[in-house]
């Protein structure tokens, strides 16, 4: 792992495409899709994260329940992860040192070419030589960085282009 500031949150239901990007980033990015408002407080309360929603009654209910909660602003992935990094300063880069898995959220570890060959399809063994799975034997997932590459940097880029624009109209700290 790296040195940067590893963030704890609770996504509620709407968010699941942004939790991707937080653990992909390599944050602690709890996804509760079915959760009912008062157990999404509970959990921020409880295991000390930051409760992100889009849904204004869940927000005013996180804050008056004393929880740490984020009223997201953005309509694309790329506004959404400006508005983070503004808040709460966060880096926008995927290292695959920090990143944890987009689907289950635990950590990523190497994987060997050998390891990763009879989990990926037989082109991807071919054209690829960088590989890492899932630490979690139920979930086992292979990354690499694929043609889907380019998008990820696409709105990582995007994402920070938005955010110098906001720090430059709004000031540091009033994003």
């Amino acid at each position: 792992m790296s040195r940067r500031e590893i963030m704890r949150f609770v996504l509620d239901g709407m968010l699941g495409k942004l939790t991707r990007w937080l653990r992909m980033m390599g944050h602690d990015a709890l996804y509760l899709n079915d959760a009912k408002d008062r157990d999404l407080v509970a959990n921020a309360v409880k295991e000390n994260r930051i409760l992100l929603t889009s849904d204004v009654a869940l927000y005013r209910l996180a804050v008056s329940r004393g929880a740490d909660a984020y009223l997201m602003k953005g309509r694309t992935e790329a506004e959404r992860l400006a508005s983070l990094a503004n808040r709460f300063k966060l880096d926008l880069t995927v290292d695959a040192a920090d990143s944890r898995c987009p689907v289950c959220g635990s950590s990523l570890k190497e994987a060997s070419k050998e390891d990763a060959r009879k989990r990926i399809p037989a082109t991807t063994f071919n054209v690829f030589s960088e590989f890492w799975s899932c630490s979690n034997p139920e979930c086992a997932k292979v990354y690499w960085q694929g043609s889907h590459w380019e998008n990820i940097r696409a709105v990582l880029e995007k994402a920070k282009e938005i955010q110098r624009r906001t720090e430059q109209t709004s000031g540091p700290g009033n994003a």
